[in-house]
């Protein structure tokens, strides 16, 4: 419905603003304005002003700025209409009525939206019903309570293609309906109408008010579906089309749930799937959402940062695998976000391990595991800063040159113009970090040394495992610095990895060498490898991904399990060399048919067991 600009402004004097804000903001007069703390992000010093004269509210802070209608909406969430209702109640006016054409538009959607509730109905009783059992144990199997699947109004769609037809019909509801919605489609071959959906898992989808406007439906797994005919296999998901009521480019599944959840505290958390955010509630993670088998588009990412009160601890966190999938989906979301910052609107990205998802990884992780993993989300900068750099070579001139470049260009895709302007000093600070030291030599005295090359060099793909294996070392040691002690005989002997990452720990050797064990701990061996031009590496050992792979590395692991984990380390790195010394011989006697090669090749099988591990 449209309203006049006349009534707007109308409306708007009406209102006082000071008021509508002092509701949810402690305000105090300062001169001809008032003042407070702003509710869109967190502040101790008011940066918030109101004037009742011109009629806006503005932060200094995080730039919010708007009149009373955008305080509703971006404050408690409405819509539009809902916030000028609100105002419009208050100030004893009423509310323009639609014209003929916008009312019958608006019967013909409130027809629609009873019809989805109804059909909605009838998939939540179908699967409580005792014949579809084998789905529902489905279900409970997959770890969703019963609480769970009413919250999201989960249900059934039968085989039948004529079952939801016939009821909706006894609901009063017709053919045209059922196909506008997306419930029906027209047959090919002249018969009747069909359910779109058959024999399928539904996952009813909401809009912001909780409205059902469309529905996704997965597959059932092989044991409880008829077999397959001929060589056809039905699409894991389907999802409805595009419809008077709903639009999947601009909605996002559990987004209902999400707003009411992040106005309560919560942060906005943004995975790939239906069950993703339903096992994120089951595990008492409240606030995800999904896309609706698309990428995050335009409109999906405007409306995440209008859920809730947005402060960089509570900016949305998009949660992607940890493989190369992952990162290069991660990349594409960045590429549509990157326009669309505004000051104190951003996101924060979180990397799970390879091969795994939200609800797989909360089934096998618990609750606390996939917390630890949102907790570790890095910023959008620092994501961009090490998808251009790391595993890559930035030796030469010309690589560092291409590398500003490049950042440049990613810096100027940024609309906001002050954004823009401090990511730029952003990725310039991380240059001069990352280089500043790189063309100096380290010489061999302690007092005046000079820096170390440590221009972002990492193993790459493919060399020996014993380079990862050093890296996970270093870590490990640099979060518990005191079993450099413990394991000096096997550290010593060490020389397979990166060349950086081995002057690193030869560092780390002395340190602990020439200080007490009182003063070995991790922040005086940080401050002194900082000191020695070693910060791009300790924040390239202190990543996640790190600590996904060997979880004894964490700060607060237990000495024992770090002590276990450091030993399975240095063990599998013998073995890997016994392994190398085993090809080797076996190279050599097959060239030379020695008998002391054949003689060395038993005794080191002995050793092995036979076996071999990575």
């Amino acid at each position: 419905m449209s309203l006049s600009p006349r009534f707007l402004d109308e409306l708007r004097s009406r209102v006082t603003l000071s008021d509508i804000v002092g509701q949810s903001v402690r305000l105090t007069r300062a001169g001809r304005e008032y003042k407070g703390c702003c509710p869109f992000h967190k502040e101790k010093t008011p940066s918030f002003t109101v004037n009742n004269d011109k009629q806006f509210y503005h932060c200094f802070g995080c730039g919010a700025h708007g009149d009373a209608i955008g305080f509703l909406m971006q404050d408690k969430g409405q819509s539009f209409i809902e916030a000028v209702e609100n105002l419009a109640a208050r100030a004893g006016m009423e509310v323009p009525k639609a014209t003929p054409q916008e009312r019958q538009k608006e019967e013909k959607r409130k027809g629609l939206h009873q019809l989805m509730d109804a059909a909605t109905v009838f998939m939540q009783d179908q699967l409580e019903s005792p014949e579809n059992r084998d789905v529902m144990t489905y279900m409970t199997g997959r770890g969703f309570s019963a609480d769970i699947l009413s919250a999201f109004r989960v249900g059934y769609a039968p085989a039948d293609g004529q079952a939801i037809r016939k009821y909706l019909k006894a609901e009063g509801f017709d053919d045209a309906q059922m196909i506008e919605a997306g419930v029906l489609r027209t047959s090919q071959k002249g018969g009747e109408p069909y359910a779109f959906f058959r024999d399928r898992v539904m996952f009813p989808v909401t809009d912001k008010r909780g409205r059902v406007v469309a529905f996704g439906g997965r597959i059932l797994p092989e044991n409880i579906r008829p077999p397959a005919q001929g060589d056809f296999t039905p699409p894991k998901y389907i999802n409805s089309s595009d419809t008077a009521l709903f639009h999947k480019g601009r909605m996002l599944y559990g987004e209902a749930l999400a707003r009411q959840a992040a106005y309560e505290g919560h942060t906005i958390l943004v995975v790939e799937g239906y069950l993703d955010v339903m096992a994120c509630y089951q595990a008492g993670i409240r606030g995800a959402v999904a896309p609706l088998g698309t990428a995050l588009t335009e409109d999906q990412i405007a409306s995440l940062w209008t859920m809730g009160h947005l402060d960089e601890e509570k900016n949305p966190v998009l949660c992607f695998d940890g493989d190369n999938a992952g990162r290069r989906a991660a990349a594409r979301a960045v590429e549509r976000i990157l326009p669309l910052l505004k000051p104190g609107k951003s996101v924060r990205l979180a990397f799970l391990p390879e091969g795994e998802d939200p609800d797989t990884y909360i089934k096998n992780k618990g609750r606390d595991g996939f917390v630890q993993i949102l907790k570790t989300a890095i910023p959008l900068h620092r994501f961009i800063w090490e998808e251009q750099t790391e595993g890559r070579d930035f030796s030469t001139p010309e690589s560092r040159a291409g590398l500003a470049e490049t950042l440049e260009k990613i810096a100027t895709q940024i609309g906001d113009r002050a954004v823009q302007n401090y990511y730029r000093q952003a990725f310039r600070d991380k240059l001069w970090e990352a280089f500043r030291y790189s063309t100096k030599q380290k010489s061999g005295g302690r007092g005046g040394a000079s820096q170390p090359n440590i221009a972002l060099k990492k193993p790459v793909a493919g060399q020996h495992k014993n380079a990862v294996r050093l890296e996970r070392i270093l870590a490990t040691l640099i979060n518990h610095p005191a079993q450099i002690l413990e394991f000096e005989e096997q550290l010593s002997v060490l020389n397979e990895g990166a060349e950086n990452y081995l002057e690193l720990l030869h560092e780390m050797m002395e340190f602990a060498g020439e200080v007490s064990e009182k003063d070995l701990d991790t922040r005086n061996l940080k401050d002194h490898l900082n000191a020695n031009g070693y910060g791009q590496l300790l924040e390239a050992l202190s990543k996640e991904t790190m600590y996904i792979h060997a979880p004894y590395a964490r700060p607060k692991c237990e000495a024992h399990d770090v002590a276990e984990g450091l030993q399975d380390l240095f063990d599998r790195m013998a073995e890997e060399r016994l392994l190398a010394e085993v090809g080797q011989a076996g190279r050599k006697m097959s060239a030379e048919f020695g008998e002391d090669a054949q003689e060395r090749l038993l005794e080191m099988r002995k050793l092995l067991g036979g076996g071999s591990s990575s």
